[in-house]
């Protein structure tokens, strides 16, 4: 999946599928996390998010299913 580089202290870059509601997370540690069934306004809200990590926090985390690849 090819993702964007964010601003951001402790993520790196943002990736999303639309055709299976994947979003794709890599942090500055180098760890990379699939979110699953994020719709695609929750990307476009967490990239244009004036901070990434808080709204990765507060969205995203603890309400989607997720796996570390």
């Amino acid at each position: 999946m090819n993702r964007t580089p964010v601003q951001s202290t402790n993520v790196t870059s943002i990736g999303y599928d639309a055709s299976t509601m994947t979003l794709e997370v890599e942090f500055t540690n180098g760890s990379v996390y699939q979110y699953f069934d994020v719709p695609e306004m929750e990307y476009h809200n967490l990239i244009g998010a004036e901070s990434v990590g808080r709204y990765l926090n507060q969205n995203i985390k603890n309400s989607y299913r997720y796996v570390r690849t």
